[in-house]
């Protein structure tokens, strides 16, 4: 029997959150609205230079499992996480949000729990630096098959083709769901994400992937074309379905040869765009799990992405089942 409508594989994060301006980022090098794998020495240099800080459990799969929950879908998530305090942190905060969380700590690891100091500026974009940790070191034996086939749709972060453990967990995790009849989805994550494994992106996507997830930056990159119209029209022929973000333009949704395009829910404020994308796909995965249509399920994901957009961080701080059902999408 299935109990969890999605169960998703994913790098388990601590985000710590804080403010700057662009003189900030461009003193430090670092390339706004982009995710960039640092080392831990570059964490405590930008921590000890911004400001005050928030610290709240991520991960982007984490959040949209997160997400799922807050529909009041039943959700599952398998990450790694050391035996420390961010470790606790992250356990506690994912199980209290409702989600399924398994994964024993790494007991005895050199490398701490995963976080990500996230840059926020006045308009809202933000620019992630991320310590990994431990969290690449999921092995295949932490996988668990017993949970992905309790689940109608498997999603994947495209974060984990950066380590070759996590690579090799993640391409376990498909063939099981396959193999059980569950549907597999995958997020491409970051531009700069599919630069890095584009050829091994495409090849996955072309014989692994059901749905696929996508922003306008990650979708142009992958197909290499210079407008994202071309890219959509690529990523049509290549998926059984697709949903494309642009932001405040809304998103694509690409079902064979429908096209069925949604507008961003209104926001009276964009506080920060950290977790935008995750909630998006926890509003379109929770709809396509519980039978609702395509564009039903692109408008949850747009209601969950203006939700997590109006303040800081990437969990839901209202109940995204009570404003579904007053907006008339549940």
């Amino acid at each position: 029997m299935q109990d969890h409508d999605v169960v998703g594989i994913g790098n388990a994060i601590v985000d710590i959150l804080g403010r700057c301006d662009d003189a900030f980022l461009a003193r430090f090098g670092r390339t706004k609205g982009s995710m960039q794998l640092v080392d831990a020495a570059t964490v405590r240099e930008l921590y000890d230079a911004m400001g005050p800080a928030v610290e709240v459990s991520g991960g982007s799969v984490a959040n949209t499992m997160a997400g799922i929950a807050s529909f009041g879908g039943k959700a599952g998530f398998i990450g790694k996480i050391a035996d420390d305090q961010f470790g606790q942190v992250f356990q506690h905060d994912i199980r209290a949000a409702g989600v399924t969380f398994n994964t024993p700590p790494a007991v005895g690891s050199p490398e701490p729990t995963g976080r990500s100091l996230i840059l926020v500026t006045p308009d809202g974009q933000r620019t992630m630096n991320t310590a990994l940790g431990v969290s690449p070191q999921l092995g295949g034996g932490e996988v668990d098959a017993e949970l992905i086939r309790s689940a109608r749709i498997l999603y994947l972060e495209g974060y984990l083709f950066d380590r070759p453990e996590a690579k090799a967990a993640f391409r376990q995790a498909a063939d099981i769901a396959a193999k059980a009849g569950r549907q597999v989805a995958l997020s491409l994550s970051d531009p700069f994400c599919v630069d890095r494994h584009r050829p091994e992106f495409l090849e996955f996507v072309k014989g692994s992937v059901d749905i696929l997830f996508a922003n306008e930056a990650e979708i142009i990159s992958l197909y290499e074309t210079a407008t994202f119209e071309e890219a959509a029209r690529r990523a049509q022929a290549d998926n059984k379905l697709a949903a494309l973000t642009r932001s405040e333009k809304g998103s694509l949704i690409l079902s064979g040869d429908k096209l069925i395009p949604i507008k961003a829910a209104p926001v009276a404020k964009v506080v920060d765009t950290t977790g935008a994308g995750d909630l998006y796909a926890a509003g379109f995965l929770f709809g396509l799990a519980t039978g609702r249509d395509h564009e039903t399920a692109g408008k949850l994901g747009s209601l969950a992405a203006a939700e997590i957009i109006s303040h800081i961080g990437a969990r839901p701080e209202a109940k995204l089942a009570e404003l579904a059902r007053t907006a008339g999408l549940l």
